[in-house]
């Protein structure tokens, strides 16, 4: 059902030029499209055999060796073990046609292909924490609404340069080629519909980039970040008249950037040091970036000091705890290929089955710090409907334990991927639900 090739016959594997030894248990059938192609149409066509029972359509495919042929292919759902044990994948009948193909691709998938590339809709896991602590400083009358977009804007091209290369260093590295257990959400989301939640983003080894492009890519998002960086920084000068605020800035910038390009870079390859890589997401999605955020955006001059600090560091905990979880759970299915290329992060240093109380711990910590915000957004926010934020942070307290419980009983399994889903989720509704509490 994930597009994993379990069979071959000969007739295939001469039309495609591979050998069984180098696809059965290990590729997906997406290989053997244009990217595009793959993006576009391949669930939709998975989705009318579901329906009617087969699909019969005329695509290119791609061999080996890169060149391309005209087919028709006939998709039909499989169910191994009878149709009253539910759908176990897909077979595909294919034969070489001599019609010209047209297949226009639209605007939209290329919008989707650049998202793909960069990993865009996880940057929604640093622009979130970015708008809690932009109401935050609204409800406190702080709040430069110019410095928030500049600087919302500039974290969310940091964030690409980051997911970037550590495709890049991940492709180098061998860890993404050595990865047949990755986790693809499918058609198993509505909103993350197709998306690659772990192993990275995949967009190298289906050719939607080169390895080299991704570095330019890279490159240039770090540059436009920069940029974003400037004029924040000239902004707030303005605003406070003040070079506080400014170099406080432009440290915070160089240590996460820093985070986010030795993440996977060796010689530090932060990822893989039993622990570091773990922190070092905590911090850049947690209190590194609400006191960063609250710098950038305040109409006060702030100084690094922990009296100015307090509140960012208490709001920056609980979300950045819960990133970390994100990226924690999708350690489990990349397990093996983590442990063969020496990315020795926490689940493959204390094992799977340990490693479950970790996110557990985190859960329950951010519950925690959650309870402790009740006071401080009490004596900060104006509006703030503190029984809206129980009651919210209560819903979230169980919807945590649900998503744990998943974590627990389906950690060595497939069917692990919906808890990853939740745990996307999780972050996403924690943030608007403090978001919700200021303002009803």
């Amino acid at each position: 059902m994930e597009g994993v090739i379990q069979e071959m016959n000969k007739g295939a594997l001469d039309m495609f030029g591979y050998t069984k030894d180098e696809l059965i248990g290990i590729k997906r059938v997406s290989i053997f499209s244009e990217a595009d192609i793959v993006i576009q149409n391949v669930l939709g066509w998975l989705d009318e055999a579901n329906k009617k029972g087969k699909s019969i359509v005329k695509t290119r495919f791609k061999r080996k060796d890169g060149s391309l042929f005209n087919a028709e292919i006939l998709i039909t759902p499989n169910y191994a073990n009878g149709k009253d044990k539910g759908q176990t994948g897909y077979c595909g009948i294919t034969k070489e046609i001599n019609e010209k193909i047209d297949i226009p691709i639209k605007f939209s998938t290329k919008l989707i292909r650049g998202i793909a590339i960069t990993r865009g809709g996880f940057t929604l896991a640093s622009i979130l924490p970015m708008i809690v602590v932009s109401c935050f400083l609204s409800s406190t009358g702080n709040l430069s609404l110019l410095n928030s977009i500049l600087s919302i804007s500039g974290v969310f091209f940091l964030h690409l340069f980051s997911n970037l290369y550590n495709d890049y260093f991940d492709v180098k590295h061998g860890t993404d080629e050595a990865n047949s257990e990755y986790f693809n959400v499918g058609d198993k989301s509505l909103v993350l519909r197709g998306a690659q939640i772990s192993g990275g983003s995949r967009a190298i080894e289906l050719g939607l980039i080169t390895l080299k492009n991704t570095k330019k890519l890279a490159n240039i998002m770090l540059i436009v970040s920069m940029i974003f960086l400037m004029m924040v920084c000239y902004n707030s000068y303005l605003v406070t008249n003040s070079f506080v605020n400014v170099k406080a800035m432009g440290l915070i910038a160089f240590i996460a950037s820093s985070f986010g390009y030795f993440y996977t870079a060796k010689p530090i390859r932060l990822s893989s040091r039993k622990g570091l890589g773990e922190l070092t997401i905590f911090l850049c999605f947690g209190p590194l970036l609400t006191i960063g955020s609250a710098i950038a955006m305040s109409t006060n001059t702030i100084f690094l000091d922990y009296e100015n600090l307090r509140d960012f560091i208490l709001i920056g905990i609980p979300l950045g705890l819960l990133t970390t979880n994100i990226l924690f759970i999708n350690q489990f299915p990349d397990y093996s290929s983590d442990k063969i290329t020496g990315k020795i992060n926490l689940v493959v240093m204390l094992g799977k089955k340990l490693s479950r109380w970790i996110f557990l711990l985190n859960i329950t910590l951010t519950i925690l710090f959650s309870y402790f915000l009740k006071d401080l957004f009490s004596s900060k926010v104006l509006n703030f409907n503190h029984i809206v934020y129980s009651i919210i942070i209560s819903i979230l307290a169980l919807y945590g334990l649900f998503i744990w419980l998943g974590l627990f009983k389906n950690y060595d399994k497939r069917s692990l991927v919906y808890y990853n889903i939740q745990t996307i989720y999780y972050q996403i509704f924690f943030c608007f639900g403090i978001i919700i509490s200021f303002y009803f």
